[in-house]
């Protein structure tokens, strides 16, 4: 069982690791990570190279997830270990051995995560998200705002204080950390929104 579960989280990892705006941006002839906020996500991608772009990196990244949950618990038939495998996926996006540890912040890979666990979390998410994104054009403070409803979201639908539980809260709060910088520029007032086309 432990080597089952080792494997999950490495299998999880070492897809989670592969930097999908790092890859596009190179296929473009820059290293998106001096560029904008130098981060790899979509989010950077997309004032950076534009919005087609930013979706392709987007999907990868929801790819991911997905992969990385469907494939465990296809081998498996576990759920723990689906669980485990998307831990280890969130883990590699934000912190991939391949660029010193320095990823995403785990968004949209926490999205395809959940998708291939919970669709339901998954989607409830993703609405929120979208109605905070469409009322404050604040791409951080959507995520924030989703991230935040996961556990919640979780112990509502379930009732349950099991791995899927935990699994939500930790990669909520991790979400959150990874934002801290967000944070302080949405309360000093100079995190930058995207406008609406007019």
């Amino acid at each position: 069982m432990l080597l089952s579960l080792f494997l999950s989280l490495l299998t999880g990892y070492l897809l989670g690791s592969f930097p999908s705006g790092y890859v596009v941006g190179k296929c473009r002839g820059i290293d998106i990570r001096q560029h904008g906020s130098g981060n790899i996500g979509a989010t950077n991608v997309v004032r950076t190279l534009g919005k087609k772009w930013g979706v392709l990196v987007f999907a990868l990244d929801v790819l991911k997830g997905i992969l990385a949950t469907q494939l465990i618990l296809r081998s498996f038939a576990s759920p723990n270990f689906a669980i485990a495998a998307g831990f280890g996926c969130f883990l590699g996006h934000c912190f991939p051995v391949w660029l010193g540890f320095k990823g995403g912040k785990g968004v949209a890979v926490g999205a395809g995560i959940l998708i291939g666990l919970t669709p339901l979390v998954a989607a409830i998410g993703l609405t929120l998200w979208g109605i905070a994104f469409k009322v404050t054009r604040y791409v951080s403070l959507a995520s924030l705002i989703a991230a935040v409803s996961l556990p919640i979201t979780s112990w509502v639908l379930y009732r349950q204080i099991g791995p899927l539980f935990w699994f939500t809260l930790v990669i909520s709060l991790i979400a959150i950390w990874r934002h801290r910088s967000n944070i302080q520029r949405l309360l000093a007032g100079t995190e930058s929104r995207f406008e609406k086309k007019k």
